[in-house]
């Protein structure tokens, strides 16, 4: 097996049922479902369509993907449960939807610990990707890239946020995870979960004041027609998995998983690079939608949130802590 290029969490992916499976030539073709939550024309689903296509090629039809958006498997938790049982076989999921299959997972996603996208990337590239994986192979799924889910915003219909003070009891909808429920009750917000399909149409009917998410899904997901206003508070930047259950991987040869993960490394670079071009264009097109954009000091909102972070160190233990800090400063 040759491992020449790859990064160490390929090399972990590539490992991981190499040893179960049987030779490429005794097995059927392998078909994968994959699914996510968001939009058709987000990156996600741009980079995943991409990406499928390659992995057909390079293996010459033995393994296909067929990729399916808009949460038609279910939502991020139904593919996360699913994929630990085999009954889901891939998916691109928000990391931070893992914790509760892994609360350590939530690392990923502490408010204000990415000052720039390029050492999250360093970050998840490297050691501290490699051990993650390691903690979600112990689940049965085995990670063949981070993608990049972006930097969050805050959106509002009533008032513009400007500082922690205006997010007082603000109803806000939050990802189902204990440290983003933590993040915006320390901002004095009244956050609670829900899942992402039924979003819009819980802000439409103003059971929510606020929602906060990267400005592509902010556009992708017509927010614009049900929230005012943009506050560029960059509370947190979230990584995105390419995921698929240890069960399918077992069934791919060991050359065919060499092709997928190659496909996985170009569509995760790709993916990257739709998300940071896009962002300056987003304002523009949020603007000209009618929503009002405006920048945040970050300071006090760093502040507010450092019992969050002190809550969860003994969560992550101090192994991934000092990988924390030894990429992101």
């Amino acid at each position: 097996m040759k491992f020449v290029g790859m990064t160490a969490l390929a090399k972990v992916a590539a490992v991981l049922g190499c040893f179960a499976a049987v030779p490429a030539m005794a097995q059927n073709k392998v078909q994968i479902r994959l699914g996510h939550v968001l939009a058709e024309n987000h990156s996600w689903n741009l980079a995943a369509k991409g990406f499928a296509e390659d992995v057909a090629k390079a293996t010459e039809g033995r393994v296909t993907i067929q990729v399916f958006p808009s949460g038609q498997l279910g939502t991020e938790k139904d593919v996360v449960e699913g994929l630990q049982i085999g009954t889901m076989q891939g998916g691109v999921i928000g990391s931070g939807s893992f914790q509760p299959i892994e609360p350590r997972m939530g690392i990923v996603e502490l408010p204000y610990a990415w000052p720039t996208r390029e050492k999250a990337f360093a970050a998840f590239d490297g050691e501290m990707g490699t051990e993650l994986a390691k903690l979600l192979a112990a689940k049965n799924i085995v990670v063949l890239g981070w993608w990049e889910n972006g930097y969050r915003h805050i959106t509002t219909k009533k008032a513009p946020v400007n500082k922690p003070e205006d997010l007082k009891g603000v109803k806000i909808r939050v990802t189902p995870d204990k440290v983003r429920l933590d993040t915006f009750r320390a901002l004095g917000a009244e956050p609670a979960p829900l899942a992402f399909g039924e979003l819009y149409s819980a802000l439409q009917q103003g059971v929510f004041d606020a929602q906060e998410n990267p400005l592509s899904i902010i556009d992708s997901s017509s927010f614009a027609d049900v929230q005012k206003y943009v506050a560029l508070t960059g509370h947190v930047w979230g990584a995105a998995c390419l995921v698929v259950s240890k069960r399918i991987w077992d069934q791919v040869g060991p050359a065919d998983k060499e092709a997928v993960l190659a496909a996985a490394a170009k569509w995760r670079d790709e993916q990257r690079k739709m998300v940071t071009a896009s962002d300056q264009q987003l304002v523009e097109k949020l603007t000209a939608k009618g929503m009002t954009v405006n920048k945040v000091d970050p300071t006090p909102f760093i502040a507010a949130v450092q019992p969050v972070w002190k809550s969860q160190e003994a969560v992550y233990g101090p192994a991934l802590m000092a990988l924390l800090d030894k990429y992101r400063k």
